[in-house]
């Protein structure tokens, strides 16, 4: 018999969405890497569109989300995050432990080497300058429309004012066996106007 307990939603994990992992269908990876931006398919649209605006912290994952500058702190110090135990933690729970020299934020799965310490010292004098806001709420900021925000007839508008020509690795995605005809039709017809 099986527990009910193990059943969660697709592709979600501690209620964030998640990519990889033996468990996915290749269509649901191959969804995260366009939301990347991976495999040159231009597919980092959105992800360059979007970052966070940092308020208490809370909903905010120090490490994934795009919150301090223009990249994720995991491809800016890529070498701290492989040997972080903390790769989920929120900003608000890294800050609450201490990120000061030897606080309990920082746990390592090894001692770290000196240029690697040198890293971490270039980590946290990033730090130095953020201050958390009691009581607002962390939130998405949209660049191409930051009064408005979010809209799909934005988005769309974005989209298909580029005179971008459909390169052969994005109609091979769009065409592929695993994807609904529905879906195929839609951005078929989406990128050919």
């Amino acid at each position: 018999m099986f527990s009910i307990a193990k059943f969660r939603p697709y592709g979600e994990v501690g209620g964030r969405l998640e990519v990889g992992g033996w468990s996915f269908s290749s269509w649901w990876r191959e969804v995260g890497r366009i939301r990347e931006g991976g495999d040159d398919l231009g597919g980092g649209w959105f992800g360059e569109c979007v970052s966070k605006k940092l308020g208490d912290g809370f909903d905010t994952l120090f490490w994934y989300d795009k919150w301090l500058g223009s990249a994720s702190l995991c491809g800016r110090f890529s070498r701290l995050f492989d040997f972080s135990e903390n790769k989920s933690i929120t900003v608000a729970n890294l800050f609450s432990l201490g990120v000061e020299r030897g606080g309990e934020a920082w746990k390592w799965r090894r001692r770290l080497w000196a240029w690697e310490e040198e890293e971490l010292e270039e980590c946290r004098a990033l730090l130095t300058d953020v201050s958390l806001q009691d009581f607002v709420s962390d939130r998405w900021v949209w660049f191409p429309d930051p009064l408005v925000g979010y809209s799909v007839r934005g988005s769309y508008h974005m989209l298909t004012s580029r005179d971008v020509p459909l390169r052969d690795p994005a109609s091979s995605l769009i065409w592929h066996n695993q994807v609904p005809l529905k879906a195929s039709l839609f951005a078929w017809r989406l990128l050919r106007e």
